[in-house]
């Protein structure tokens, strides 16, 4: 199986097992309700860039650093759920393309 394929399915893989952590295992309330839109696991598996986003924007700062710190958990229980030698190192990215989707969206109903 070519290495992009495989890259491609521990993506997917990856979105799905560390949105069931988040609902099902991590204590913090702010993150239940974060929804993970991406990851980019890169070809040495060495790490992963999991974007997110969160339904209340006053609360996207706080969020950030908190996921990141709770990173090496999701990690840990990744590792237990996800067959893979080595789990890569998890790198949480607030997902800017859907504030800037909703952005162009209303330049564009402004302009009709």
């Amino acid at each position: 199986m070519s290495n992009s394929i495989r890259i491609k399915r521990l993506n997917h893989a990856f979105m799905q097992e560390i949105s069931k952590i988040l609902m099902e295992e991590v204590r913090d309330e702010d993150l239940k309700f974060v929804t993970i839109t991406d990851c980019d696991i890169t070809n040495d598996l060495s790490y992963a860039k999991v974007y997110f986003t969160v339904l209340d924007k006053e609360k996207k700062q706080k969020v950030l650093v908190d996921i990141n710190n709770a990173a090496p958990f999701i990690r840990g229980k990744l590792s237990e759920r996800i067959e893979i030698r080595h789990t890569p190192e998890l790198k949480f990215i607030y997902d800017e393309s859907i504030e800037y989707g909703e952005k162009m969206e209303k330049i564009l109903d402004n302009l009709k």
